[in-house]
Parts: structure tokens; C-alpha cells; sequence
């Protein structure tokens, strides 16, 4: 049946069916569409005026500063309206880019950023009950790289940044602030882009020449890249007119002039040519390349080593086995640890208490040891006393009789005295 040869067939009247392009218009025009913008380049280029210029409106901003230690990424999203068509616009500005002395990890940030949303949508287009109908779609669909309109070449950082972006992000280049350089400068700076750019392999986006609608003013569009542009809000009256213009002492720059930058050029081909090419080459080069390398990773693939065709039923099952054998094997290899962690502590608290007994016994053999030689000292002490009491005693029996002998004998002499005289 698959091969079957396809043939063509005429109807014999009006079905309907020719209205199906009708619908589909509808359909979008109810649905609404999304569009995100990154803009990229250093602080105070005009990112933030070239998008208020853009859209024709004033955008919530912050004035950056040049102290920020790292690259913060700054989103905002708004609900535009122009006619009966509906947007959601989303600016991603990435605040403090450039402005480090160490400039070379400013990229991560966006690059984490863009993988982020990708993988936003990979998770919500892998869930089993999906809502990409009411889904908002983050995936950055144009970054806009502003250079610094040096007049003599990019920098290394922008080099580095676009190579690391272009396979995630469809990229034009602009120049910012492009009237702070003369005409035959311009032109010798975008030569000098396009070298580099060129010669280091870095993939711009290129508007598409395969619809003959828009083959033209694309082929002749994407001779222009990189965009010289300026940005200003202000109304300035010029002759008669009101339009907006940036003034200076010797005259005015105005914005929507072709003779005086490329800022219709850009807003032509950025909104009214190629937004839905920009949208289409998001999902089906960029956000493709992510979920193909997403799903590898994982170990899906479209057929097996033996190039039949692939079936997901299998692919999960064994899958499951391999998670199942790998949780399995991690909880074994925890179990040993743990067996071994229990015995490794059983061995420490044993080594523990065996010190702790050891100690023990050595503070009771100390203390016996310091017992017995008090209680030799107690005993020489006794001893001591006991002998010291038998001299006192000896002593105090001495001297009695010695004051007991001197008292008798002055009696007696007195005695003899007397009986002396009694003879006379």
C-alpha cells in the first residue's frame, strides 16, 4: 500500500475543501501568535531604544549599568495588538554583557537560557497529556547581535558569541548606533563583518529566496547584512513633517530614511517578510538539532543496529530493564557501602572501647597504687604519733618526778634545822 503509485483525479464539481487556507488564517487570527527576540551587545549600544523604535511603542526598561559581576538575562513579554492580529512579544535583553574584565564565559548565560526554553518545550511535547494549543512558546526566534560601531573589525567576544549561538538561534548582526560613522566607513566595516564572519565559520541567518513571492527583496535584503541602524523615539520636525529623528548641530539623522540608515530595511525583513520564516526555522532547524541530540543522549533512535525499523515499545522496555538493572545495581553497591560503613564504625566503636578499658584498667591501677602508698603514709604517720606520745609521756613522767623531788628536799633541811636548835 505504501507503494502504491499515487494518482490524480478531477472532481466533477465544487466540494469545499479550497477554503481549508481560510480556515487555517482564522484559526491563527483567533489563536493569536508569539514572537521572542534576544538582543544581544553591551551596555548603553541602544538595545532597549532600537526595540521601542521597532514596535512603535515604550517598552518597561532599567538603565543598565557597567558594575554588574556577571551576564543576567532579562525577559519581559508583552501583548501587542495591530489590527485585528494578536502578539505576544517577548524581548530577552542580556543585561551587563561585556562588561566584565574576564569576558570569556559572557556566553553561558545565553547559551543556558536558549537550551532552557528548548528544553521547556521538549518536556511539555514528551508528556502524555500535552497542551502546546495553549502553550507559551519561550524558544528565542531571533536574536538580534548589536556590534559597536568601532570601524575597524569585530571583537573577539563577539566572535566567540556568535560562533556558540549559531546552532541554536537563527542570528542577524546589526550595527548599532551607525551614525557615529561616516558612509564610505560603513561600508568598509560591513565588508569586514561579513570577512569574519565568513572566514570563522560563524552561520548568520539568511533570508530565504525559495518562495518567488519574497526571492527578490530577500536576495537583494541579505546583500545589506549587517544592518546599519538608528534608533530614536522622539518626534523632530523636519521641513513640514513630524518624524522621528535623532537632532545634532549640524542637522538630524532620521530614522526612516534609507538614505540615512537601514532601519526600514530591518523592520521590513525582520516583521513583515520573514517573522513566520523566523518562527518555522526556530522548530524545524534549531529546536530539531536539540531534540535530536536530547533524545541520543536519552538512547533513542529511528532504527536499530541492524537498520530495522525502530519501535518505541521496545526501546522503553529495554529502557526500563536497563533502569531497572542500573537501579538495581546502585541500590546492591549502597547496600555494600552500608555493610561496610556498619562494620567500619563497629571496628572504630570496638577500637574505642578497647582504648576506653585500656584506660580504665591504668587509672585503676593508678589509683590503687596512689591508695596504698597513702595508706603506708597513714601508717608511718600513726606511727609517728605513737611514738611521739611515748616521749611525751616519758617527758612529762620525768619532769613529775623531778618537780616532786625538788619539793621534798628543802622540807627536809628545814626539818633538821629545827631539831638543831631544840638541842641547843
Amino acid at each position: 500500500v505504501r507503494n502504491e503509485e499515487k494518482r490524480t483525479l478531477e472532481l466533477g464539481g465544487h466540494v469545499g475543501f479550497d477554503s481549508l487556507p481560510d480556515q487555517l488564517v482564522s484559526k491563527s487570527v483567533t489563536q493569536g501568535f508569539c514572537f521572542n527576540i534576544l538582543c544581544v551587545g553591551e551596555t548603553g549600544i541602544g538595545k532597549s531604544t532600537l526595540m521601542n523604535t521597532l514596535f512603535n511603542t515604550t517598552f518597561e526598561t532599567e538603565e543598565g549599568n557597567h558594575y554588574r559581576n556577571d551576564v543576567h538575562i532579562r525577559a519581559r513579554t508583552y501583548d501587542l495588538q495591530e489590527s485585528n492580529v494578536n502578539l505576544k512579544l517577548t524581548i530577552v535583553d542580556t543585561v551587563g554583557f561585556g562588561d566584565q574584565i574576564n569576558r570569556e564565559e559572557s556566553y553561558k548565560p545565553i547559551i543556558d537560557y536558549i537550551d532552557t526554553q528548548f528544553e521547556n518545550y521538549l518536556q511539555e511535547e514528551l508528556k502524555i497529556k500535552r497542551s502546546l494549543f495553549n502553550y507559551l512558546d519561550t524558544r528565542i526566534h531571533i536574536c538580534l547581535y548589536f556590534i559597536t560601531p568601532n570601524g575597524h573589525s569585530l571583537k573577539s567576544l563577539d566572535l566567540i558569541t556568535m560562533k556558540k549561538l549559531d546552532s541554536k538561534v537563527n542570528i542577524i548582526p546589526i550595527i548599532a548606533k551607525a551614525d557615529t560613522v561616516s558612509k564610505s566607513e560603513l561600508h568598509k566595516f560591513k565588508i569586514k563583518i561579513m570577512s569574519e564572519l565568513v572566514s570563522n565559520g560563524v552561520q548568520i541567518y539568511q533570508f530565504p529566496t525559495e518562495d518567488e513571492a519574497v526571492s527578490e527583496i530577500n536576495a537583494s535584503m541579505n546583500a545589506h547584512i549587517p544592518f546599519a541602524v538608528v534608533g530614536s523615539v522622539e518626534e523632530v520636525k523636519v521641513g513640514n513633517k513630524f518624524m522621528r529623528a535623532r537632532l545634532y548641530p549640524w542637522g538630524s539623522v532620521q530614522v526612516e530614511n534609507e538614505n540615512h540608515c537601514d532601519f526600514l530595511k530591518l523592520r521590513e525583513m525582520l516583521l513583515r517578510v520573514n517573522m513566520e520564516d523566523l518562527r518555522e526555522q526556530t522548530h524545524t532547524r534549531h529546536y530539531e538539532l536539540y531534540r535530536r541530540c536530547k533524545l541520543e543522549e536519552m538512547g533513542f533512535r529511528d532504527t536499530d543496529p541492524d537498520s530495522q525499523p525502530f519501535s518505541l515499545q521496545e526501546m522503553y522496555e529495554a529502557k526500563r530493564r536497563e533502569f531497572l538493572g542500573e537501579l538495581q545495581r546502585k541500590e546492591e553497591e549502597m547496600r555494600q557501602m552500608f555493610v561496610n560503613k556498619v562494620k567500619e564504625t563497629e571496628a572504630e566503636l570496638k577500637d574505642k572501647e578497647r582504648e576506653l578499658h585500656e584506660r580504665f584498667e591504668q587509672l585503676k591501677r593508678r589509683h590503687m597504687e596512689e591508695k596504698r602508698s597513702l595508706e603506708e603514709k597513714r601508717r608511718d604517720l600513726e606511727e609517728e604519733m605513737n611514738a611521739f606520745n611515748r616521749r611525751k609521756v616519758a617527758a612529762e613522767t620525768l619532769m613529775g618526778q623531778a618537780l616532786q623531788g625538788c619539793s621534798q628536799q628543802p622540807f627536809k633541811k628545814d626539818k633538821d634545822k629545827k631539831n638543831a636548835l631544840y638541842s641547843i
